[in-house]
């Protein structure tokens, strides 16, 4: 079980990630980064090995993220990238990148001499984790529907693991997908108008 202060604070700072991923502002990828740090150092010692992992892959992706919402990459006007929808030939692609993550995460996580609290949980969730990171440096909306699947995994593996206070976390992080859908969705249809 976590040290409870550490936990406590990674949530606190878990809820201004997800407000600031929510409004799209330019806090997000820096409490990207922070969190990140928190839930890498939460999540090993929870024995949650695949998460604490994509926590890494999560903290280098917050710093592209930055770069790529600033427009200093992938734009040659250097604007600030819009909210748009995933084109649909990538989907296939996103698709099978998930399905052969989770099962490699699964097998790895087998294998390690320090059991993994929950290897399928912990490998679905986290190869859904890299796929929606992604899709959200893209700013595509779709990628909170990725991360609607990942909140009730995450929430089962920190309850199980008895990290609640990140379990409630996970479950504000549930709802503003919803709310996130929602207002994602609507800002790309205007900027596609």
């Amino acid at each position: 079980m976590m040290n409870n202060a550490v936990e406590i604070v990674g949530a606190v700072i878990g809820l201004a990630y997800i407000v600031s991923e929510y409004r799209a502002d330019r806090w997000f990828w820096p409490l990207s980064l922070l969190m990140s740090a928190f839930y890498i150092v939460i999540d090993f010692s929870s024995g949650i090995y695949a998460n604490g992992a994509i926590c890494c892959y999560n903290f280098v992706m917050s710093i592209y993220g930055i770069l790529v919402w600033r427009g200093v990459l992938g734009r040659k006007d250097r604007a600030a990238r819009p909210i748009s929808s995933c084109p649909r030939r990538h989907w296939p692609w996103l698709i099978a990148a998930t399905a052969l993550l989770a099962v490699a995460f699964y097998f790895i996580l087998l294998q390690l001499p320090n059991e993994s609290s929950y290897p399928l949980l912990d490998g679905i969730s986290s190869a859904l984790t890299i796929v929606a990171m992604f899709m959200l440096a893209r700013k595509w909306w779709q990628q909170w529907i990725c991360w609607m699947i990942v909140e009730p995994l995450m929430i089962a593996i920190f309850w199980l693991t008895g990290n609640y206070a990140s379990a409630a976390l996970y479950v504000v992080f549930e709802v503003m997908c919803v709310l996130g859908i929602i207002r994602w969705r609507r800002e790309a249809l205007k900027g596609e108008a």
